[in-house]
């Protein structure tokens, strides 16, 4: 039972004042050393290279991934605004993150390179983040494809082929907005898979009811996600479990295929949980899942980017010693 992160840190405030190529390689050497120095055995680069301060309510999870490809253009107009309100779509996005006008291709987009310039300064194993091609399909507008699944097989197609290339421990795809739209889970898995399928190392899937300022913005249930779940061609599921609740949860014990990375530390709450809540939660999922040994990994319910760095710090000594605590080491 390892201990990760999801993916993002809070950005360092010297790198938010003064931003370099230099400042975020030291950047993201000293988040990977302070996961090590805390006993965290596989490393996230904090996700850092990502941040858009125009867009800071995601953190580059959703900007930093469509604007660079070819075919889409970035600058949006009042009238692409309003046709991008006139059709379903996340609610709590009010612009489309781009316009669709052509085929796509990967463009500007280098997810190799920043993954290569993170794996030069690790300390360890590396786990390397890919936002899910169903999500990004679903803040664009689209005004070439024409439907939701060609647009989401196409964006996986051109993650698939740099994820070929990106050699780290574990290749995660972020999925935040299927959770909300559960008739999707067959197409959110089929695109989802094509890049879970590229990777040479171990493919994973974070699902998460999203975490937008601290809030929760999906009302779904993880029981209406079973087809979802059974269809994903990945070695373990990230999930959100430290303040969800636990009946909803239990359906999972029935997906033999997979084996789970459980959230117990609340990313929403600014409170430091204590070695025994964690430990407590860990055996709550435990009993839940019917086998300590399905649980993978141990990790915060979503990223820290919404923290302060001194709480985002102190609930990973806390995650380290509530597994080792449950543990008995």
């Amino acid at each position: 039972m390892k201990t990760t992160l999801v993916g993002s840190y809070p950005i360092p405030s010297w790198l938010r004042a003064a931003p370099s190529r230099e400042a975020l390689t030291d950047a993201t050497s000293v988040v990977f050393a302070l996961q090590q120095r805390a006993g965290i055995e596989l490393l996230t680069d904090g996700e850092l290279s990502r941040f858009d301060v125009n867009h800071p309510e995601t953190n580059g999870m959703i900007e930093y991934f469509v604007r660079p490809l070819g075919g889409v253009r970035a600058s949006v107009t009042r009238s692409d605004v309003a046709r991008f309100a006139a059709q379903p779509h996340l609610g709590f996005r009010a612009r489309p993150a781009g316009v669709v006008t052509g085929e796509l291709d990967e463009g500007t987009l280098d997810l190799v390179g920043a993954y290569r310039a993170a794996r030069a300064v690790a300390t360890g194993p590396v786990k390397f983040t890919v936002t899910s091609p169903y999500m990004l399909a679903r803040t664009l507008l689209d005004e070439h494809y024409g439907d939701l699944r060609s647009l989401a097989l196409a964006i996986a197609r051109v993650f698939a082929d740099q994820v070929r290339e990106i050699d780290a421990d574990v290749l995660q795809v972020d999925e935040a907005n299927v959770p909300g739209r559960p008739e999707d889970a067959a197409l959110a898995a089929e695109a989802i898979n094509i890049v879970l399928d590229a990777a040479p190392g171990t493919p994973a899937v974070h699902l998460c009811f999203g975490n937008y300022n601290g809030q929760r913005v999906q009302t779904g249930r993880m029981h209406e996600l079973f087809e979802f779940f059974a269809a994903l061609r990945a070695d373990h599921v990230v999930l959100e479990a430290a303040r969800h609740d636990t009946d909803d949860l239990k359906i999972l014990a029935e997906l033999d295929t997979l084996r789970f990375g459980i959230g117990v530390i609340d990313v929403k709450d600014t409170q430091i949980e204590s070695a025994d809540v964690v430990a407590g939660r860990i055996e709550r999922a435990a009993a839940w899942l019917g086998d300590p040994g399905r649980i993978e990994y141990v990790h915060p319910d979503c990223g820290f980017w919404i923290l302060a760095r001194s709480i985002a710090d102190g609930k990973i000594a806390a995650l380290v010693a509530g597994r080792d605590r449950y543990l008995g080491r």
